[in-house]
């Protein structure tokens, strides 16, 4: 299928259209939060992903500059390709301008969309880098700071990351590369999750990464 689906974290037991986030006026439940990244299309021409280290990942943290303020991520040390693809996307500015498009106050905040750096809400959530990746599953539960790969499933990960704000998600452990955690940064945070959104759980307002810088 095109990339006409919006990204997002895959919940058990739903099955999502891929025409709408979810329908006008329905109060969204705990299994309607985000919508599954489609797979690259067979015009899609997949780009190599960087190595896999053939050692341990040396940064150990990055700085998410946003128009907000700032969010510094530290990275656990065992998912090395999925840190590796995130700092060599940072590291080419491939996240710079990127906006925080998905926003849903106790549960997460997603961007990593290089197509919402234009003003055109419509399409926002299905982009990528233009291949898909393997996960790295871990021991980590995803809870409350924790950073993670957003995907349509198993090893469709891309470059659209969430950071989770609920104390647990239980539902999604398991299912999502979890590569890292806040450090700082959480007054930030809160001004993102506190923003107004449409029915989509679309910022009324531009919230934008500005710059990622690697330690």
């Amino acid at each position: 299928m095109p990339l006409a689906r919006l990204l997002s974290l895959v919940i058990i037991g739903f099955t999502l259209s891929a025409c709408a986030l979810k329908a006008p006026g329905v109060t969204p439940t705990t299994n309607d939060y985000l919508q599954a990244m489609p797979k690259p299309t067979a015009s899609t021409k997949p780009s190599p992903l960087p190595p896999v280290p053939s050692s341990p990942v040396s940064v150990s943290s990055a700085t998410l500059k946003t128009n907000l303020g700032d969010i510094k991520i530290g990275f656990y040390p065992e998912p090395t390709n999925t840190v590796s693809n995130f700092l060599d996307l940072a590291q080419k500015g491939f996240y710079d301008g990127v906006k925080w498009h998905r926003v849903i106050s106790g549960f997460m905040i997603q961007t990593g969309d290089p197509l919402s750096k234009d003003d055109d809400w419509s399409n926002d959530g299905q982009g990528g880098p233009g291949y898909t990746f393997a996960d790295e599953i871990n021991d980590h539960l995803l809870i409350k700071g924790s950073v993670a790969m957003a995907n349509a499933g198993p090893n469709t990960n891309g470059s659209q990351f969430f950071i989770i704000t609920a104390a647990s998600t239980p539902w999604l452990d398991g299912k999502h590369a979890n590569f890292g955690f806040v450090i700082e940064g959480w007054d930030t945070i809160s001004q993102i999750e506190s923003a107004a959104t449409d029915e989509n759980d679309h910022p009324l307002k531009d919230i934008i990464i500005t710059g990622i810088s690697v330690e």
